[in-house]
């Protein structure tokens, strides 16, 4: 399972690291990752019967939804990697709260569709959908953090280099 979600991360960075940040490049990503996702949630789920029309339908919608915070995620690393080599107070400021206001937005999204899904398939089903998402979204944050530099890590590299020569 866990090369289920180091793939798609790791597409994710490389189409950052080598600066395809064009749209179709994004949309093919997240539309690899999300039909990946819905398959997976079908056999992790147990949705009766009489429910599953309901429940799919407002999936789809919180995918969507989803999709599009993962966009806003997209330009957050972008913009981390573009401005990495002239990181400085303001701009790591930035980006700090661009990522804080991103996980507030993820955060309010979850409990938008936590509310509407329990309705639909009751608090426990629900809360078990929501478990796989955070498990997921763990995930991948672990695998992006893992693949970018701290900040000033680079620096200290060269620092350290320079003094064995």
């Amino acid at each position: 399972m866990k090369n289920f979600f180091f793939l798609p991360a790791f597409l994710l960075i490389s189409a950052i690291s080598f600066g395809q940040s064009n749209k179709e490049d994004i949309d093919m990503i997240q539309a690899m990752f999300g039909k990946d996702k819905k398959e997976l949630v079908q056999v992790y789920m147990t949705i009766p019967e009489a429910k599953k029309t309901a429940f799919w339908d407002l999936y789809d919608q919180y995918e969507g939804d989803r999709k599009t915070l993962g966009k806003e995620r997209i330009a957050l690393i972008e913009s981390y990697a573009n401005d990495y080599e002239k990181m400085d107070d303001v701009k790591a400021g930035n980006l700090m709260n661009r990522k804080l206001k991103w996980l507030g937005d993820y955060t309010k999204l979850q409990k938008k569709y936590f509310d509407s899904m329990s309705k639909i398939i009751g608090g426990k089903q629900a809360s078990k959908l929501f478990q796989l998402e955070d498990y997921l979204e763990n995930n991948i944050r672990l695998s992006i953090q893992e693949s970018i530099p701290f900040i000033d890590e680079l620096d200290k590299t060269k620092a350290k280099d320079a003094t064995k020569q």
